[in-house]
């Protein structure tokens, strides 16, 4: 395994930011670790890295107990936090030697990282003068220096434009098909993009740790129905297989059904028999978003 938790805790004072955090990750493998604000992911990470130690429990990297071989810990992860630290005034180069120097790694690895990340056409840039997407491929590009065997990014796609994103999931799914990568991340498109698997956090406790096939794969699905005019909920409630209508806002419907089998024709066929005209009629695989607010909302 390439990340072992058991019976993680960790108190600051009167909070418990985590209690008793169990889960294992194994290689190659990219897990999402999704939480509202306040639930422990960068605690979690921070313990991963030994930033910080826990108050209970243990914990194993590539092998290495975090509180025995914090040094050996260090030298198998790479790790991108949320706050992205570099140092503006380097040139991307520079900044990267000056890393390489640190775990003693040859010129070739800089030169490969730099390609890797798709920073080569600003590699002779200052670190300030790039965008934030450069910028944040600089520090993929540093937590990769050493070859580690396990990445923890935090909040990986945070501020990026759409290219942007594209460009970051695309370079972190090709990282993950040879490596472990354990990321956090408050959008939902981007785990279902990027991982294997997903583990939600709420209020330091874990609710749910689910693969993303299992999710796709499940017996739930959310049809949006858009009227003509507005229709009570007590008359789509009877439609068959139901589980639950919101209207949404004017006479637009999302109605969740418990079932696999597409049901919009019977969506279509209840709108003919009320003389009802439907403006528009969509699918849409929900399930993580609706696990995500199930679990977290109270």
């Amino acid at each position: 395994m390439s990340i072992e938790v058991e019976g993680i805790s960790k108190v600051y004072g009167k909070q418990k930011a985590l209690n008793n955090i169990s889960f294992k990750v194994d290689k190659p493998e990219i897990v999402g670790f999704l939480g509202p604000n306040g639930a422990g992911k960068s605690t979690m990470m921070k313990i991963l890295t030994t930033y910080i130690t826990p108050s209970e429990g243990a914990t194993k990297v590539n092998g290495y107990d975090i509180n025995e071989s914090q040094k050996n810990v260090k030298l198998s992860v790479g790790y991108l936090p949320e706050h992205n630290p570099l140092y503006l005034d380097l040139f991307v180069k520079e900044y990267l030697k000056f890393n390489a120097n640190i775990y003693k790694v040859s010129k070739k690895r800089i030169d490969d990282v730099i390609e890797l990340t798709g920073l080569t056409p600003e590699a002779h840039k200052k670190i300030g003068q790039l965008s934030k997407g450069y910028r944040q491929r600089v520090g993929l590009a540093n937590a990769l220096l050493h070859d580690p065997d396990v990445l923890i990014l935090d909040e990986p796609t945070t501020g990026l434009d759409p290219n942007q994103l594209v460009d970051i999931r695309n370079l972190i799914k090709s990282i993950g098909k040879t490596k472990t990568v354990f990321l956090s991340t408050h959008i939902m498109q981007e785990v279902e993009a990027m991982c294997d698997r997903v583990i939600i956090i709420n209020k330091g406790e874990i609710v749910a740790d689910k693969k993303l096939k299992e999710l796709r794969e499940g017996k739930e699905q959310t049809v949006i129905v858009e009227f003509d005019y507005r229709v009570e909920d007590t008359f789509l409630l009877k439609l068959p297989k139901v589980q639950n209508v919101v209207n949404t806002h004017d006479f637009v419907y999302e109605i969740t059904f418990k079932t696999s089998e597409d049901m919009r024709s019977y969506v279509f066929d209840f709108a003919h028999d009320n003389e009802l005209k439907i403006l528009q009629l969509n699918q849409k695989n929900a399930s993580l978003e609706s696990l995500f607010r199930e679990l977290t909302q109270n």
